[in-house]
């Protein structure tokens, strides 16, 4: 892969991101939505495709990608709870990101013995 592509790369997806946080400080449903648009997914769909990929490669991590959102969802449930029940933000980052890498573990072991993709 030439440079200017890997460079082009990273300027998108950091681009997404910050976007997505300076458009929460204005409002945080419309940085929300766009963060949680599935845009690396789709962009390393179509980067993979233009470097060659197959469709079957492509299906298959599109497929992965589906089982794998479903673990993420766990930070996304404990961060709100813990913080509404008033502990700092800190320690519900850190308890919701062990809790997060524990759901990742699991899903991980069950597509690596094919539970998941059959």
């Amino acid at each position: 892969m030439i440079w200017y592509q890997v460079l082009l790369r990273v300027l998108l997806s950091g681009g997404i991101v910050v976007a997505a946080s300076e458009l929460a400080k204005r409002s945080s449903v419309v940085g929300a939505l766009l963060i949680s648009l599935p845009l690396a997914s789709m962009m390393t769909l179509i980067w993979l495709h233009h470097d060659g990929q197959d469709a079957e490669q492509l299906a298959l991590f599109s497929k992965e990608v589906l089982w794998l959102v479903i673990p993420s969802l766990a930070f996304f449930l404990t961060l709100p709870l813990l913080l509404n029940y008033g502990v700092d933000f800190i320690p519900s980052f850190l308890l919701s990101s062990v809790l997060t890498a524990a759901c990742y573990a699991a899903s991980l072991y069950a597509l690596s013995d094919g539970l998941a993709t059959g």
